[in-house]
C-alpha cells in the first residue's frame, strides 16, 4: 500500500502564531522527519501547530460498554514473544481499543496518552471523507457517483480532470498524471495545496487543474491530491465546510464524545485526505458507525448499501490480496481498513464483529517489517477474540 505520502501534504503548513514559539511542540515544518518522541507531543497537540476546524461534538455521548472479560493477546514474533504492553513499546502505540460484538475487550494508552487525548488521524481521514460523499448523495446534493467531478468543482473544467467522475475520485481511479514520492521534493504531493496559486481558488484546485491526463479513467493509482479534492467537492455540494457538515451527519448525532479538529489547507479548506484528531474511543466509534451500516437511531445517513460497497475491493491495488473500495483498504481476508501513515488505523473483520483502533508514533512513516508486526498483533487480538 502506498500509505507513505499524505503527511507531505501536511508538512509545509504553516504554524499558528499563538503556538509557534512553544519549545515544548516540534516544528510545523518537517512533520515526516519528527522523531517518535516530538510525535508523541505533535500528534496530539496538532491544534498547537497547524490551523484546524473544530467538529463539534453533541449533547450527548454514545456508550462504549466494557465486557465482563478483557482479553490478554500474546503472540510470538520473529523470535520474540510480546504480551500488549511489549508490543505497545515495540512500535510506539500511543492507544489500542478493541471491540468486540460492540463491547471494550481492550484498551490500552502509552507514550504519555490517556482517554481524553486526541491524536491525528493522518490517511484515517480520507475514509471519512468518501463516508460524506455517500451522505451528499443520501442527501440530494450530488445526485450521483456518475456525475463528472466538474459538476461540483467548476475550475477543473478544460483540465484532465475533465470526463472523470465522482465514482472515479473516489477510487482514485482518475486517469491524471500525479507523482506520489515523497521524498521528491519537487514531486506533486510535496507541492500540491501548499501555496496560493490563484487569488479566489482554493490552492489544491489551482494545483490539480493543471496536471495533464496520463491514461484513461479506471485503474488504480494512488493519489493523495484527489482526497482533498474529494473534500472540496463534498463542502461545494452542500455549501457548508466538510467539518461542520461531519458535525452535523455523523460528530454530533451519532455521540462522539469529544470535539474532534481537522487540519486546513492554506486556503481554509479542511485536507480532505489527511488529519483529523480524535480520542482513541471515537476512532472506534467511526468504526462502528460504519460496521453498523452508515444508520444512526435506526435511520440511514448513506445510500442504502453504501458501506458494504465503499469497504469491497472495486478495484486491484497491485499487491496480491489486496484492493481498494471507496478509500478504504480491503483485504481478501474479509477485513477491511482506514490507515494513516506512522500506525493509525481502524481495522474491521465485519464477520467476526470485531474492531481494532490503533494510534502510534512509529519511528518511519512505514515499512512491511511494520505492517508486518502490527499484522501479527492482529492476528493474536483475533484469536484471543474468538
Amino acid at each position: 500500500m502506498k500509505r507513505l505520502t499524505i503527511a507531505a501534504a501536511c508538512a509545509a503548513l504553516p504554524a499558528t502564531s499563538a503556538f509557534a514559539e512553544d519549545a515544548a511542540l516540534p516544528p510545523a515544518e518537517g512533520i515526516l522527519q519528527w522523531t517518535p518522541a516530538q510525535a508523541a507531543v505533535g500528534y496530539r497537540n496538532m491544534e498547537k501547530i497547524y490551523p484546524v476546524r473544530v467538529l463539534k461534538r453533541g449533547p450527548t455521548v454514545r456508550p462504549l460498554p466494557v465486557a465482563a472479560e478483557q482479553i490478554e493477546p500474546k503472540f510470538d514474533y520473529q523470535g520474540k514473544s510480546y504480551d500488549v504492553a511489549g508490543w505497545m513499546a515495540s512500535l510506539n502505540v500511543s492507544g489500542v481499543l478493541v471491540l468486540k460484538d460492540g463491547q471494550i475487550v481492550l484498551e490500552k494508552y502509552g507514550l504519555g496518552r490517556g482517554p481524553q487525548d486526541r491524536w491525528t488521524s493522518f490517511s484515517v481521514a480520507k475514509s471519512v471523507t468518501s463516508t460524506l460523499v455517500g451522505a451528499a448523495i443520501r442527501d440530494g446534493k450530488i445526485k450521483s457517483l456518475s456525475d463528472p467531478v466538474t459538476d461540483y468543482i467548476p475550475e477543473l473544467k478544460g483540465s484532465g480532470y475533465d470526463g472523470v467522475t465522482v465514482r472515479h475520485l473516489i477510487t482514485m481511479s482518475s486517469g491524471v498524471k500525479w507523482n506520489e514520492d515523497y521524498t521528491d521534493p519537487n514531486s506533486d504531493v510535496a507541492q500540491a495545496g501548499l501555496t496560493v496559486l490563484e487569488p479566489g481558488v482554493n490552492p489544491i484546485v489551482s494545483y490539480m487543474r493543471r496536471l495533464p491526463r496520463e491514461q484513461p479513467a479506471g485503474t488504480f493509482v494512488y493519489k493523495t491530491g484527489e482526497t482533498d479534492l474529494a473534500g472540496i467537492l463534498v463542502s461545494n455540494a452542500v455549501g457548508k465546510p466538510i467539518g461542520d457538515y461531519l458535525s452535523e451527519k455523523i460528530w454530533a448525532p451519532y455521540g462522539m464524545e469529544q470535539d474532534a479538529v481537522w487540519m486546513l489547507d492554506p486556503g481554509g479548506h479542511e485536507r480532505g485526505g489527511c488529519c483529523m484528531s480524535m480520542t482513541l474511543r471515537d476512532y472506534a466509534r467511526i468504526g462502528q458507525f460504519i460496521l453498523g451500516g452508515g444508520m444512526i437511531d435506526g435511520k440511514p445517513v448513506v445510500p442504502d448499501g453504501w458501506t458494504a460497497e465503499a469497504t469491497s475491493a472495486l478495484l486491484p491495488t497491485g499487491d496480491p490480496g489486496e484492493g481498494y473500495g471507496y478509500f478504504w483498504w480491503t483485504k481478501d481476508d474479509g477485513s477491511y481498513a482506514a490507515v494513516g501513515i506512522f500506525g493509525q488505523a481502524i481495522i474491521t473483520y465485519p464477520k467476526e464483529n470485531l474492531i481494532i483502533a490503533i494510534n502510534s508514533a512509529w519511528p518511519r512513516a512505514g515499512s512491511p517489517e511494520l505492517y508486518a508486526e502490527r499484522d501479527a498483533f492482529i492476528q493474536a487480538v483475533r484469536a484471543a477474540t474468538k
